[in-house]
């Protein structure tokens, strides 16, 4: 009697307690195996990049899969990140993508979405290069306001923040950081 209640509570065993591992074949132990390397790799990929993101990457959000051991897994996860341009501010826009681009590429090993998200935060601070180089030419050319009471340099500012404004408004807006397995 005392067998059948030692297998009785081995059955019984709360997932993933000890005792329900033992009870799993070789292959669902190796599987278990894979799927708490790949939790452990998904948990790391996208706390590398919240962390490097800051206050321009939100929650992480993780998919899960269940073990034989009856306990849920990370198996794929997601960080999403804003990289629109700061409206009217091209030297923000180059600090904020300076930071999106770190944290697209934070991971050890990026994904090709994290790859496309750095591309994207390259070419939205090159068009704030640009533009905040238009700006500062025409500056130069109106003579940065000297002598007009600074009326040259407010123009060149309003029409290079207008500029700005039209291009930023035809860009995406978010991208998701992304891996799976």
């Amino acid at each position: 009697m005392a067998r059948g209640n030692a297998a009785a509570d081995s059955a019984s065993a709360p997932p993933g307690s000890p005792a329900a591992e033992k009870n799993l074949s070789s292959e669902q132990q190796a599987q278990l195996r894979e799927l708490k390397q790949t939790d452990a790799e998904v948990r790391t990929h996208e706390q590398a990049h919240k962390t490097v993101g800051g206050p321009y990457a939100g929650a992480i959000q993780l998919e899960y899969t269940t073990g034989p051991d009856g306990r849920r897994y990370a198996t794929a996860g997601e960080v999403p990140i804003d990289v629109s341009a700061v409206r009217g501010n091209p030297e923000a826009t180059i600090t904020k993508m300076e930071v999106v681009k770190r944290a697209a590429l934070a991971p050890q090993a990026p994904s090709p979405q994290d790859r496309a998200v750095a591309a994207q935060a390259d070419a939205t601070k090159a068009q704030a290069q640009t533009e905040l180089r238009q700006s500062r030419n025409e500056d130069d050319k109106g003579g940065g306001g000297q002598g007009e009471g600074g009326d040259g340099l407010a123009t060149a500012a309003r029409r290079a923040t207008q500029s700005y404004q039209r291009a930023a408004s035809t860009m995406q807006p978010a991208f998701t950081l992304a891996i799976s397995a």
